[in-house]
């Protein structure tokens, strides 16, 4: 993989979290590509190894390890992982999220005949439990977080780090149907700039990409169809991207490099990043 520009990321420890996926996965291989020693994170150690594989058979160094963004414990044991085999960590990319089926209702509206509805398996507004929207909250806010807690204390000690979060376009423009997951990557953004100033004494700069519509396998199904055209939510998506497509992962990777070099960007922190083809911009109209 071709990296848009280089930085000089020799001597620093990158860690990933949610690295198995197809965006941050490709963020993995585009920091060891810069010179990092990256450490892939992931709920399914499967998915982090591939990656990490991937990335050492063409000539780089990483490590995939096991890590559950929810648990303090779980992160402890892969950040000792982390330190055996590549020290301290310098760079923290939280990409662990995304968003589920239980935080959605299944109208982009609601109508009359929904308040009362006896539909088995229809989610109105009024159906929506707290535990469902605690599942994809925590996992998107929660998840940044812990890995925060726990990755940036040597960086503390150090006076010196970087943390990139990921955040969606949602947080700007919240999408119909899924309310958890908009609140939550709102939360994430709001988030990154409290903690940039709360980092600020000890030399950790905080930052965010905000991405839009990128094809992955979380959303595949809900915008592709079988033959590969569209569905509708796709068509509306694509309607309302001025730019008319949906973003490739490497579409991430020049704002993810310029945030992690502290030659390109050692006076930005607290800002949150939109890499959407235009769709926050765009008004409908």
């Amino acid at each position: 993989m071709a990296v848009p520009f280089m930085i000089d990321l020799g001597g620093k420890v990158a860690a990933v979290t949610g690295g198995g996926g197809v965006l941050c996965g490709c963020m993995a291989k585009a920091l060891a590509e810069c010179g990092a020693r990256v450490a892939v994170l992931d709920l399914r150690k499967e998915a982090a190894d591939a990656v990490a594989d991937a990335i050492k058979a063409d000539g780089f160094q990483a490590e995939g390890f096991a890590c559950n963004v929810l648990e303090k414990e779980s992160l402890e044991a892969a950040l000792a992982g982390i330190k055996a085999t590549f020290g301290p960590i310098d760079i923290l990319i939280n990409g662990a999220g995304g968003n589920h089926p239980r935080g959605t209702t299944s109208r982009e509206y609601l109508l009359p005949e929904d308040i009362e509805h006896t539909i088995e398996g229809f989610k109105s507004f009024y159906d929506l439990d707290p535990k469902s929207i605690e599942f994809v909250f925590n996992l998107n806010f929660i998840g940044t977080l812990l890995p925060t807690q726990v990755f940036t204390k040597d960086m503390a000690k150090g006076g010196a780090g970087v943390v990139v979060n990921i955040s969606s376009m949602n947080a700007f423009t919240p999408l119909t149907k899924i309310p958890a997951y908009s609140g939550a990557k709102a939360a994430v953004s709001n988030f990154t700039q409290w903690l940039a100033v709360h980092m600020s004494k000890v030399g950790i700069r905080v930052n965010a990409i905000a991405p839009g519509f990128f094809l992955t396998d979380q959303n595949r199904g809900l915008l592709t169809t079988p033959d590969g055209g569209m569905t509708p939510r796709g068509q509306t998506i694509i309607a309302h991207t001025p730019m008319g497509k949906y973003g490739a992962p490497e579409d991430l990777l020049g704002a993810l490099l310029w945030l992690c070099s502290d030659q390109g960007a050692g006076f930005v922190t607290g800002t949150v990043v939109a890499i959407d083809g235009g769709f926050s911009a765009f008004s409908g109209v």
